[in-house]
């Protein structure tokens, strides 16, 4: 598959379906155009049966530099009309973004180049996985312009690296490099510039050509016991091990794991 889009193209190879934010101009800004379409690649992938993992990646300089300031200043675009236009613009466009990667049952990996800022970082952080290039940046930057996160970005960041951090980058909106961002664990590895596609796609086929159902299963197990007590955790494992060990796929799988020994 090979649709295109003006903004956004996809690709499905090898059950990695790749979504590349192609607007280098604006550096990926999330204009309305923009929101649109990656909303609709987003919600398609979740409808695609062969993707097993989604890799969101940018053309250009920038992954993703979030709202774009010269509508700000014109008043145009996300910002334009009542109060009540601009809540329902962001619940019908931004959140479109916000619910269908948190809603895709496969997983997910962020492969993130230049910079990720305000919406752009937030996106980022709404992915399972997010490998980083050494020029890559970050900031939860909205106090810089006298926002919040509009798209969910305060419920993510607090989720990956607590409460008090993720006030400190809040509230001072400050940079920082992809070696902080590996310390503070936002993202798993920095690699070189040059090397960021390939490691990406490796990533991201590695994952793809796990058997799949146990790979949604997994996704969900680990999402879910993160957010949940103990007990829960485990009630869920032990119904999501039953499916999978009475399941042919599990069967088939371990069959080919001892072939492959011998």
């Amino acid at each position: 598959m090979n649709d295109e889009n003006p903004l956004v193209t996809t690709d499905l190879a090898d059950g990695v379906l790749t979504i590349t934010l192609d607007a280098p101009e604006t550096g990926n800004a999330l204009d309305l155009a923009m929101t649109d379409a990656l909303a609709g690649a987003l919600e398609d992938a979740g409808n695609t049966p062969d993707a097993h993992c989604v890799l969101l990646r940018s053309s250009g300089r920038h992954f993703c530099t979030g709202g774009n300031v010269k509508d700000m200043a014109r008043g145009a675009d996300l910002m334009a009309g009542t109060t009540t236009d601009i809540q329902d613009r962001l619940r019908l466009g931004l959140h479109r973004i916000t619910h269908a990667l948190r809603n895709l049952e496969v997983p997910s990996v962020a492969a993130v180049n230049g910079a990720a800022v305000g919406a752009g970082f937030d996106l980022a952080l709404m992915c399972d996985v997010r490998i980083a290039a050494r020029s890559a940046r970050f900031a939860e930057s909205f106090l810089r312009l006298g926002l919040v996160s509009g798209i969910g970005g305060a419920w993510f960041l607090t989720r990956v690296v607590g409460l008090a951090k993720a006030m400190e980058l809040t509230l001072t909106s400050e940079f920082i490099s992809a070696e902080t961002a590996a310390e503070l664990r936002i993202v798993s590895r920095v690699v070189d510039d040059d090397r960021l596609a390939a490691e990406a796609a490796d990533l991201a086929r590695t994952i793809a050509a796990q058997p799949p159902h146990a790979l949604r299963m997994a996704k969900r197990l680990v999402r879910e016991s993160a957010e949940s007590g103990l007990p829960s955790a485990l009630e869920l494992a032990a119904a999501m091990q039953a499916i999978l060990l009475s399941g042919d796929e599990h069967r088939t799988t371990v069959k080919q794991f001892l072939e492959n020994r011998r």
